[in-house]
């Protein structure tokens, strides 16, 4: 069976699944919750005691993006990526597309692997996450056809791999401060450090010294200026992301989520089509599990005084917090496009997830300018929660701006960019 490039086409408004464009919404605002933690703050995206406020307001604020968002906005973003590709091959190949399928697909994820690189370098988030999509992306299209359960095994096993990782960084970390302690009491009775205890002293000062004063108010100084000199600051930073995180994260983290979103899909749960009661008990017991751990970890991190041990200690439980509390998402999300309420709420939620890459480099734009030398300079101004009025400031504006964008266009402009290169042709863009 063939067919004709031209009739290769991205999918039409009224072939998109409503759900998940909601969901995508939903999710693209959540992920800013935790990011305008690092577009406006030194270090400060998971400990708050390093920059932005670890008190009053600020702690509340951090227990809250915690307990409810940490993982879980990245875990759905990631599993609705990985929806998004397996329903493009799938209607690709149903169309008898055949090779040019499997080129269409790569083509997109080499273009965005591109945007990735960009928006990482040269519009200034060292936390962008399309470079790994693209890379995981590429990793999705073996496993596209696998029955769910195969689906979710692999995924099981991906947290597995993950979590023993995360356990073997814990145990070095607790040999590291046992050493650290063994340095100070050397250094307290005047002994003669081993090149061993020389080269943890050595290490332990620089953990210090990063999240010394000094060091933050350099890091804001460099933040705040010229948009080129930010370019050279943040690059270094950039490349070690690119060249660490794909292996020592994504594949666990990232991945594992596209798999299990494309079993999820496989078994009609993220298009709203089960009952009530299946949603309502999918967020029951999601949130039951996910939330108790969470709030363990939480709690071990404050009680810790906000240690490297007691954060490297709750990264053992990440996934069987994270993954839970996303399906409790999920669960919640669903039951919301189920009911006949807020109409006008959805529809412009999913006119934001329509536009979801355009709307997430969107806030990578408005961070730019308003945090760095090349805008306002505001970098480290803010404390923890004021960043949130910015936040929704943010939410405010897409609601708004994107239901009347798509009034006039059929896409978001990179939603138009990316499936003209991915598809080599020239789509129309105004209705």
């Amino acid at each position: 069976m063939t067919t004709t490039q031209t009739s290769l086409t991205p999918l039409k408004a009224s072939d998109r699944i409503h759900s998940l464009d909601i969901m995508r919404g939903i999710v693209l605002f959540g992920i800013l919750i935790m990011n305008i933690n690092g577009m406006g703050l030194a270090h400060a995206y998971g400990d708050p005691t390093v920059s932005g406020g670890a008190t009053g307001w600020d702690l509340y604020t951090w227990i809250t993006s915690n307990m409810f968002f940490e993982g879980t906005m990245r875990a759905l973003f990631s599993l609705l990526f990985g929806v998004g590709m397996f329903i493009l091959l799938d209607r690709l190949e149903k169309k008898g597309a055949g090779i040019e399928a499997a080129n269409i697909y790569f083509r997109r994820l080499t273009w965005l692997l591109v945007f990735g690189i960009i928006h990482a370098y040269l519009l200034l988030w060292v936390g962008e996450i399309l470079f790994s999509y693209a890379l995981q992306g590429f990793l999705v299209y073996t496993f596209r056809n696998l029955a769910p359960r195969k689906l979710i095994f692999s995924a099981i096993l991906l947290f597995a791999i993950g979590t023993l990782w995360n356990y073997a960084d814990y145990k070095k970390d607790v040999k590291f401060m046992e050493d650290v302690a063994m340095v100070n009491q050397y250094k307290a009775d005047g002994k003669e450090l081993t090149d061993e205890l020389k080269e943890t002293s050595h290490e332990w000062e620089k953990i210090q010294s990063e999240r010394s004063p000094e060091a933050i108010e350099k890091y804001n100084t460099n933040m705040r200026k010229g948009y080129f000199d930010v370019v050279a600051f943040l690059a270094p930073i950039n490349m070690n992301f690119h060249k660490h995180f794909p292996y020592r994260y994504d594949v666990w983290d990232i991945l594992s989520m596209m798999l299990l979103g494309i079993a999820l899909f496989k078994l009609n749960i993220l298009s709203a089509e089960k009952s009530y009661r299946f949603y309502a008990l999918f967020c029951i017991i999601g949130y039951a599990i996910g939330f108790s751990v969470n709030y363990y970890e939480t709690q071990m991190v404050i009680d810790g005084n906000f240690s490297l041990l007691s954060f490297s200690k709750s990264n053992i439980t990440y996934d069987l917090g994270r993954v839970p509390t996303a399906m409790g998402h999920i669960g919640l999300i669903m039951l919301l496009c189920k009911i006949p309420i807020l109409k006008w709420l959805k529809s412009a939620l999913s006119a934001v997830g329509k536009m979801a890459l355009t709307n997430y480099v969107m806030h990578s734009v408005f961070a730019m300018f308003i945090f760095t030398g090349a805008g306002f300079g505001l970098f480290g101004t803010f404390q923890r929660h004021e960043l949130m009025y910015i936040v929704f400031s943010i939410w405010l504006f897409q609601l708004i701006a994107s239901p009347i964008w798509l009034k006039y266009y059929y896409f978001g402009p990179l939603e138009w960019l990316w499936r003209n290169l991915s598809y080599r042709k020239r789509h129309p863009i105004k209705r």
